[in-house]
């Protein structure tokens, strides 16, 4: 498989030449540049075309919201994960509505961001979970849906596989704990977010999260 290819932006030059000396010895991963600021990385992103950007939000000359909102538009593909220094920041409900695909904290460790980067990459990843559950109802609920389903519309297996979603885990972790194949997991997770009425995974962990959906594997 190619490397996955990713744009390293935080205008704090430690930290941002820290996370790219992580990627750079790990296998499967290419840091194809790094910038300082937004407007830098907007540039960098058109120029370069990276699979994965990884942004901090605060930064002078432009911040990572706007900035994610420009790459979005200019390059719909690349994945953008957003990266704070606190969980209670209120632009994580931004970030999303801007389109990132994940949010992570600065204090991750480094097997996380690996992983993160990767579940980005192939649509699997999601912000933690412990953030995903400050997701308002406004964004678990799309405008013009139905009311919200009834938790029981939920089958026990579908409940399982939303429980196992909300630890954390991608696709092949939950055909692994559960015995199943990774297609079988997809049609569960299509299942699943067409009776909760929400979009993605992570409207879907938030859902799960604050109404007590899920079922933990193995749970009596």
């Amino acid at each position: 498989m190619k490397p996955i290819r990713v744009l390293v932006v935080d205008d704090h030059a430690l930290f941002r030449k820290g996370v790219a000396s992580l990627l750079r010895p790990a296998e499967g991963f290419t840091v194809v540049g790094e910038a300082q600021d937004g407007r830098e990385a907007v540039a960098k992103a058109r120029a370069l075309a990276p699979d994965v950007v990884l942004i901090d939000v605060y930064m002078p000359e432009m911040d990572g919201l706007e900035a994610t909102r420009r790459i979005k538009a200019a390059i719909p593909s690349t994945r953008i994960i957003v990266l704070t220094v606190s969980e209670d920041d209120q632009n994580l409900f931004a970030a999303l509505k801007a389109g990132a695909q994940g949010y992570l904290l600065k204090s991750v460790e480094p097997d996380e961001l690996f992983r993160t980067v990767r579940g980005v990459v192939h649509g699997e990843a999601f912000v933690n979970p412990s953030m995903a559950a400050k997701v308002l109802a406004e964004l678990t609920r799309p405008a013009g849906a139905p009311r919200e389903a009834p938790a029981d519309v939920l089958s026990p297996r579908e409940r399982e596989v939303l429980g196992l979603l909300t630890e954390g885990a991608v696709n092949k972790e939950i055909a692994a704990a559960l015995d199943i194949s990774e297609n079988t997991v997809k049609n569960h997770l299509k299942s699943i977010m067409e009776k909760l009425h929400v979009e993605n995974r992570v409207q879907a962990v938030a859902r799960a999260l604050r109404e007590g959906l899920a079922t933990r594997h193995g749970a009596v």
